[in-house]
């Protein structure tokens, strides 16, 4: 099982956001997984089984997704900067997103 999961989901329609390219990246920018939301919006493994205690980032490409839509985004992809402490285990980070607004939170 992945260290890391994502879940989008979509606000302005109230459905889960399928189809979102999804990158976790070290604090540094080494790439270390990639994956696409499915038709519940989820990215169930994202990367290795264990990361190391530090600072990392998961890149949300979001604007293919309101571009296929016909809508128009302020946000061409949403970045999120996070800290892991190994010990903790597993992290899902979910996004709640509008073409003009997002949220996001540490999930469980």
């Amino acid at each position: 099982m992945s260290f890391m999961s994502a879940h989008v989901l979509d606000s302005v329609h109230g459905c889960p956001a399928q189809g979102i390219d999804v990158t976790l990246l070290t604090g540094e920018g080494q790439e270390l997984g990639t994956a696409t939301t499915n038709e519940d919006g989820r990215v169930t493994e994202l990367g290795p089984e264990t990361l190391e205690s530090g600072h990392y980032r998961i890149i949300f490409a979001t604007e293919p997704y309101f571009a296929g839509r016909e809508l128009e985004t302020f946000y061409p992809f949403v970045s999120v900067d996070f800290s892991v402490r190994q010990e903790q285990g597993h992290y899902h980070v979910p996004l709640l997103l509008s073409p003009f607004a997002y949220s996001t939170y540490r999930g469980s």
